[in-house]
């Protein structure tokens, strides 16, 4: 026993020595491409802007097109644009025969606004500039040079936005993109004069409007101190707690930090990527739901204080009737925590084809009878007994019901609303409602294993058992996104309302709805938030009093700390291959929290 003890410690010490070495290793790299990057940023200026189009405003009304003019690193530069909106892929290399790339323009016939990266290689190229020349005229174009500025010279005549940097890099190209988006501020002016146009002097100044990607120690975050993250990872994923996750920090409107782990299932060869979308589960109830009822509040359409019964018909005959919008939200309503509908499925309610009778798909080979939720599940929802009014009881039938509110309210259904409210003008690509509609099953992360009910493994349809009885739209679960997306919409909550230049909510209606709003729980609005019980460590151990997010049963979770500027985003697949409580009791996300937390507090030192 001795001996074993002893050797387990010994390979501990030796981990942690390499751990070490490698860390220290890691700040050091991330010190120098800091240094690298701000070296970019102090030679990178914004000309041409006179009419404010950068950073770029309104992308739900954008069609961007990427077009690489023989620019060698235009995969590394799309990459990073592909962060802040979808953007198609162009190159002229692949019109080579075209004497003066007719086809590429027609090519872009459907895209409105054109990204054109050129390097001062290539700026001569009369074929080049005269293509630019004839896409300006139609469209918004925006030119990224990188390299000598003496070919600035070659777009006198333009008046479209120009971003120069003096570097021709890989980190250049990863830096340039910030600035049309606005997570990086434009501040230089030209120190040499390049031509009759670009005078010393000339350049214009922005604002950071969004996220900026960058290294640790760029927020003044050490590397070193986020490094435990890969071990609480590789721990969840050897106690068989998740076959995989994916991590994201933002600190400040930085993200620092965002790392995929493990694969898909515990068989599958696909490693896990920060692409990779997840169910949500619960976590749509702050992401989908919430958001659409601050909408409605804020335009006076909603009012807490009303009663269901004033928004739902349907309702006025049931005991839901009198109960108030203020109570819904605060699982305060005295509805009970859940219905298990799928136990109440019958031979002749599903079907293995679609069909006329069968019009609702649950998963694959699964169609569920025309009607099922409006003649059977809404009715026992708004009838079901209301037995603890007043006390604290998390039901997911209160988000059934925001759901329904909602879209009397809107005219429209839940998803179409927060996809054309939040998502789209956010720039958020993966967010939404039946993944399986919009991308490729392998870049959805499977839930369960489905051996009861469905008959088949989980691949962008909603896990949880209600939802997709529904049709995979609820209040309570349904959304599907990638970290990037969730770091998107949160970060314009951490910044009351704000992003990309414009404002999504009041800051009031941010305050109110994120703060604690309940004598009886320590909820928000929709939103759950830190416990002031502290005995229950939630939702870790180091989170403050400020903190709010939520939990999503398939393993996910945001966490919003406006004390330390903090968006943590973990999302998992904790049901693969079926419901698991090892994330839970290893304190997995709790844990990864604490860690970011200390390194945040450790900067501040």
């Amino acid at each position: 026993m001795k001996r074993s003890k002893l050797f387990v410690l010994a390979a501990a010490t030796a981990f942690n020595v390499l751990c070490l070495a490698a860390c220290a290793q890691e700040h050091a790299q991330n010190e120098r491409k800091l240094s690298v990057a701000n070296t970019i940023n102090k030679t990178t200026v914004l000309l041409n802007n006179q009419n404010n189009l950068i950073p770029l405003k309104e992308l739900d009304k954008k069609n961007i097109a990427s077009v690489s003019l023989s620019f060698n690193y235009s995969s590394v530069f799309d990459s990073l644009a592909n962060k802040y909106d979808k953007i198609t892929s162009f190159s002229a290399d692949a019109y080579k025969d075209s004497v003066n790339l007719n086809d590429l323009e027609d090519e872009l016939k459907y895209f409105n606004t054109v990204l054109v990266s050129i390097d001062d290689k290539n700026v001569a190229n009369a074929k080049y500039i005269n293509f630019i020349n004839s896409i300006s005229k139609s469209k918004s174009v925006i030119i990224s040079l990188f390299g000598n500025g003496t070919g600035l010279k070659s777009f006198d005549a333009l008046n479209t936005p120009i971003i120069w940097t003096a570097q021709n890099s890989t980190d250049a190209a990863a830096i340039v993109p910030q600035y049309i988006f606005g997570g990086i501020a434009a501040s230089n002016k030209l120190t040499s004069a390049f031509s009759a146009k670009y005078t010393i002097g000339s350049g214009f100044s922005t604002s950071a409007t969004r996220l900026k990607y960058t290294v640790p120690e760029d927020a003044g975050v050490n590397s070193n101190n986020l490094k435990e993250i890969d071990a609480i990872a590789a721990e969840a994923i050897s106690q068989k707690a998740a076959p995989g996750m994916v991590v994201l920090v933002a600190k400040d409107g930085k993200v620092i930090f965002n790392k995929a782990y493990g694969t898909h299932t515990y068989d599958s060869s696909l490693p896990d990527k920060v692409t990779d979308i997840f169910d949500l589960a619960s976590v749509t109830k702050v992401t989908a739901t919430t958001p659409s009822v601050m909408r409605l509040f804020e335009e006076n359409k909603l009012k807490l204080d009303t009663n269901i019964g004033a928004y739902i018909p349907k309702a006025r005959t049931t005991p839901m009737n009198n109960i108030k919008i203020r109570e819904v939200m605060l699982h305060q309503a005295g509805f009970i925590p859940y219905i298990p509908f799928h136990n109440f499925v019958k031979e002749g309610d599903y079907s293995r084809d679609s069909s006329a009778a069968y019009p609702t798909k649950v998963a694959d080979n699964y169609y569920i009878k025309k009607g099922f939720f409006k003649d059977f599940m809404w009715p026992k929802m708004l009838n079901s007994p209301i037995k603890t009014r007043g006390q604290y009881v998390y039901s997911d039938i209160s988000m059934y019901v925001m759901k329904d509110i909602v879209e009397h309210i809107s005219e429209e259904p839940l998803n179409k609303y927060a996809y054309e409210n939040f998502y789209k003008p956010l720039g958020m690509q993966t967010a939404g409602f039946l993944p399986r509609n919009r991308f490729n099953a392998d870049q959805i992360i499977p839930t369960e294993d489905d051996k009861y009910f469905r008959k088949t493994l989980l691949v962008g349809y909603v896990h949880d058992q209600g939802a997709a009885l529904a049709g995979g739209i609820s209040g309570h679960a349904g959304l599907f996104s990638s970290a990037n997306d969730l770091a998107i919409i949160y970060q314009m909550l951490l910044n009351k309302g704000t992003y990309g230049g414009e404002e999504y909510f009041k800051p009031s209606t941010v305050d109110m709805f994120t703060s604690k709003q309940s004598p009886v729980s320590r909820r928000g609005l929709g939103f759950d938030r830190w416990d002031p019980d502290t005995t229950k460590h939630y939702p870790s151990d180091l989170a403050s009093a400020q903190t709010y997010g939520h939990t999503g049963y398939t393993g996910t979770c945001v966490w919003v700390d406006p004390s330390r500027g903090l968006v943590y985003v973990f999302l998992s697949n904790r049901v693969n291959p079926t419901v698991s409580e090892k994330l839970g009791n290893l304190k997995i996300r709790g844990r990864i929290q604490d860690v970011i937390n200390k390194a945040i507090d450790e900067s501040k030192k």
